[in-house]
């Protein structure tokens, strides 16, 4: 019974985390370019006494802050400062609270003082990992290498100029990137790649997150169900071990 229970317990705590996965992921469906969050178990881990092992195991959690990295739909929305990555890669982003990190997001916008940041307010950064300043312009043009091309107020007809270029970065194989407390994306060890410009920028483009709404709320209820499988496990474990130290129980 000890076996029983304690395999079942370990199983609803997976199912837990799995559900408050799944609810970090339907709360961001809408977001651009987010990434779909996933459950990080590793190996099994038994318990070891007096030198040898016991038969009771349990699933043991990775580093955490495992994702998925399919694209998401990408949406033509024909505004100017809207951009996507047209594959693999990640642009490089300030938070307002936090080291300089990967992301997605592209739904730009000009601060009054001419930084370039996306919807959550991080400021986009250029191949040297610098804010890009954004002068007043007539019009913007953003290449496929991520360089922001203007036309500067005031200037000549036809007169175009080079503000900056969105920092991008297409992380090698062997890179193993995971999002950290703050909810973003980086190495294991905290850093990030050194930008190589070999992501795609599409112009008046947003990507959508990588969530799909109803896989998810499928295996949600698939979850729940298996949630209280495991609880009737439980409860069934201590019915029989009630019943069993019943017969075991000396006569009155």
């Amino acid at each position: 019974m000890d076996r029983m229970i304690h395999t079942a317990l370990n199983a609803l705590r997976v199912m837990r985390d799995t559900q408050v996965n799944q609810a970090q992921n339907l709360a961001n469906q809408n977001v651009p370019g987010f990434r779909r969050d996933l459950t990080d178990n590793t190996n099994t881990k038994f318990l070891d006494v007096m030198n040898g092992l016991q038969t009771r195991a349990f699933q043991m959690e990775g580093q955490g802050g495992a994702f998925a990295e399919q694209a998401g739909f990408m949406d033509r929305t024909g505004e100017e400062l809207d951009v996507a990555i047209g594959d693999q890669g990640y642009f490089f982003i300030q938070p307002q609270n936090g080291e300089v990190a990967l992301s997605r997001r592209g739904d730009m916008r000009r601060q009054p003082d001419g930084t370039l940041v996306n919807g959550a307010g991080d400021t986009m950064l250029d191949a040297g990992l610098q804010p890009i300043v954004v002068p007043p312009y007539q019009s913007i043009r953003i290449t496929e290498l991520g360089e922001i091309h203007i036309e500067p107020q005031g200037g000549a007809p036809g007169e175009t100029v080079v503000a900056g270029v969105l920092g991008t970065v297409v992380p090698d194989a062997d890179v193993q990137l995971r999002k950290g407390l703050d909810g973003e994306i980086r190495q294991i060890d905290g850093g990030v790649p050194n930008p190589n410009q070999g992501a795609e920028v599409i112009q008046f483009t947003l990507e959508g997150s990588n969530v799909n709404p109803v896989e998810e709320l499928l295996t949600s209820i698939e979850i729940q169900r298996n949630f209280e499988i495991g609880l009737r496990m439980v409860m069934s474990a201590k019915e029989l071990d009630e019943g069993s130290a019943t017969l075991m129980r000396p006569p009155e």
